[in-house]
């Protein structure tokens, strides 16, 4: 897989599933559009989570300031690591995810790879396709986490304790939103 590339290692792993309705080719676009703003639960979880570094940046658009699509994520510090239409895509970010600012570094996909700084962590986060019987295809998202030292890993783990069940939450919600728009792009045909 693409995101083994990015972090083969990791100290924290999360993984969910749903099966769609649809070619893979019409549920990777429907990744590539990603829309949260339908859920309340995400729109309330990224404000609450008060990350002004993750969520809000200068973008005109409220929602793409919240990170609530794919673009809005990019434009709020995730980095584009690579896609493999319609196989997979995968989004990275450094930070320091355990501060209330987040100290989110604006990096390339050269500069992520690179990183090593002690006291910060790199994330990875997918979204990879695998077609099924006839008409379903099953889309997977992993979040990986890496702390870059000690001292970053005991923080982040005790943060994570308390984020790990409304990270899931929104991971979730993004696969379920998928599966809508995919689903909905196959009724309107």
């Amino acid at each position: 897989m693409l995101i083994d590339e990015f972090l083969p290692v990791y100290d924290e792993i999360a993984r969910h599933q749903i099966d769609i309705h649809g070619s893979a080719e019409r549920v990777y676009a429907a990744a590539r559009k990603l829309d949260l703003s339908g859920s309340a639960w995400v729109r309330w979880l990224f404000r609450l989570r008060g990350f002004p570094a993750l969520f809000f940046s200068r973008a005109k658009s409220r929602q793409e300031g919240l990170g609530l699509t794919l673009d809005g994520l990019l434009k709020s510090g995730f980095i584009l690591l690579g896609e493999t239409p319609p196989g997979e895509i995968v989004l990275g970010l450094v930070g320091k995810f355990w501060t209330s600012s987040g100290c989110i570094q604006r990096l390339d996909k050269a500069g992520f790879l690179r990183f090593a700084t002690p006291d910060y962590a790199k994330a990875v986060w997918n979204f990879s396709l695998s077609p099924q019987m006839e008409g379903i295809t099953r889309l997977f998202t992993e979040t990986r986490v890496l702390c870059l030292d000690e001292s970053s890993r005991k923080r982040f783990r005790f943060c994570w304790v308390f984020i790990r069940p409304f990270s899931g939450l929104i991971r979730m919600e993004a696969l379920r939103a998928i599966k809508r728009q995919a689903e909905d792009a196959a009724i309107i045909r």
